[in-house]
């Protein structure tokens, strides 16, 4: 469907997006996947082709436009071509936004031209064995001692958690305080007593590192403290919302992708004498996913606009992480069903499609806490 939320920069930059998908990524996705996580130089080509900071300022190498929609065309193509193993959306939707908000004018001297380079990968753990979706139950320490933090916890879930240079570490600073004892710490790669633990054996998304983090008596700068002490779960709820509509439009980008191959599969897969699309079961199917891919982007597309403009909710946001997830799952699903038993082989993108999308229904928040968010929402 035609969509009027882009200007003619918009499609100039997703062609290019799509050639360097097509040059630097999709021939070594298959490889990644078996070595379970993707090589540096992805980054540092996308850090040439200024895929890393768009939003960043010039002086540090980024590209200097706070325009959201460049980072949803970089997300939509890198779901609709299944390169789940590129953290370039955790990099660029989750991290940087508490860079760029929170950041002294120091930090970003230090930190700011190697992640727009590709040279300095970043993560954020939030994530505890203990603690998923609710951050007030971070058990993770950090106690002043002069000019450092003694950091002590564990953290696990944490995409890019085996090749970030630099790490978001959600603590506590103040184990009296509740939500006002949370901070951020910036954890830098090779700092004593900090150690990755295994890369997590996952369902799907197998090229993109998922990691437990272990911390043990590690002394942080406190000029690596980022924004106020206490200040981190504030934090977290502001750029929360920015998180969950990326991995929503990536999660739509992707079932219409999926959709889209099954479509012609249906045109051109001969069962008894004629298209397996012509029998009308599987037509009313395809009747059904098309239209509930159409009303799924008028309101994704909505959304986009209303973030960008500064204007989206906690509860809208939430909403499209809760209905284009879900929708994707059950997409996917009915897309493999009418690929019959091509579609349980991992050669189809549809198979892969249903074992990397599941987990979009659970980071992010799961779709019961996007629920909850919604009906606090409406006062009940």
């Amino acid at each position: 469907m035609q969509r009027d939320i882009f200007t003619s920069d918009h499609g100039a930059f997703r062609d290019m997006v799509r050639s360097f998908i097509a040059k630097e990524v999709a021939p070594f996705h298959e490889q990644w996947e078996r070595d379970g996580v993707v090589s540096r130089d992805v980054w540092l080509a996308a850090g040439q082709a200024g895929l890393l900071g768009i939003d960043v300022d010039e002086q540090y190498g980024g590209g200097g436009n706070d325009d959201y929609r460049y980072y949803l065309v970089l997300n939509e193509e890198m779901a609709r071509a299944g390169a789940h193993g590129p953290g370039f959306s955790v990099h660029n939707d989750i991290n940087g936004q508490y860079f760029r908000r929170l950041m002294t004018p120091e930090q970003a001297q230090r930190w700011m031209p190697g992640y727009c380079s590709g040279q300095l990968i970043t993560a954020i753990a939030m994530s505890e064995p203990g603690a998923g979706s609710d951050l007030q139950g971070i058990r993770t320490t950090a106690v002043r001692d002069g000019d450092t933090y003694i950091l002590n916890g564990q953290k696990t879930f944490i995409s890019n958690g085996q090749l970030a240079d630099l790490v978001i570490v959600v603590a506590r600073t103040d184990s009296d305080a509740g939500h006002r004892g949370i901070s951020l710490l910036v954890v830098e790669r090779g700092t004593a007593g900090f150690e990755r633990g295994r890369n997590l054996d996952k369902v799907g998304m197998h090229a993109q590192d998922t990691s437990e983090l272990f911390f043990s008596d590690v002394r942080v700068p406190a000029g690596n403290l980022l924004g106020p002490e206490g200040g981190g779960f504030i934090a977290l709820m502001q750029n929360l919302p920015r998180e969950r509509i990326a991995i929503g439009t990536a999660a739509l980008a992707g079932a219409e992708a999926i959709f889209e191959t099954t479509l012609e599969y249906c045109k051109q897969r001969q069962a008894f004498g004629r298209p397996i699309g012509r029998f009308q079961h599987n037509r009313f199917v395809l009747a059904e996913m098309a239209t509930e891919l159409a009303v799924a982007r008028a309101f994704t597309d909505k959304a986009v606009l209303e973030h960008n403009a500064g204007r989206l909710s906690n509860e809208d946001a939430s909403m499209v992480k809760w209905w284009d997830t879900e929708l994707c799952n059950r997409v996917v699903d009915r897309c493999l069903q009418l690929h019959g038993g091509y579609g349980y082989m991992r050669e189809y993108q549809v198979a892969r499609a249903f074992a990397d999308g599941r987990v979009q229904t659970i980071f992010g928040g799961t779709t019961e806490i996007m629920k909850e968010i919604i009906g606090r929402g409406l006062g009940v």
